[in-house]
């Protein structure tokens, strides 16, 4: 069963908060990514760190989309400002990883603004 389909039967959650679902976990999974081929390069430190925080928040933010937390909003508040600043970073390398990853952050917060 793929993620969409999972999150189809949440009923409490609508159509734009599935979305964010999705995204966060795929910007989660990027960054993962992204952080591990960053790893070794001293001129690369900070993209790598700052992938690795916003792989946790937006599992985090996930997560309690996912549970229908109160705590939501403020997350996603806190998502959206750390894929905005990683997504900066990441464009400034001129690598595959740091391109794609930035996409995907632009992405994801856009979609977590509109959860604010």
């Amino acid at each position: 069963m793929s993620l969409s389909d999972t999150l189809s039967e949440i009923d409490q959650l609508d159509d734009e908060q599935r979305e964010c679902v999705e995204i966060c976990t795929e910007a989660a999974e990027v960054c993962e990514w992204c952080a591990d081929e960053c790893l070794g390069s001293e001129e690369m430190e900070t993209c790598a760190r700052l992938c690795r925080d916003v792989a946790d928040i937006a599992s985090l933010h996930a997560r309690f989309m996912a549970r229908d937390s109160n705590y939501s909003p403020l997350l996603a508040e806190a998502c959206a400002g750390a894929c905005e600043e990683c997504a900066e970073v990441c464009s400034r390398h001129d690598v595959d990883h740091c391109q794609l990853c930035a996409k995907v952050l632009e992405e994801c917060a856009e979609s977590c603004r509109s959860m604010i």
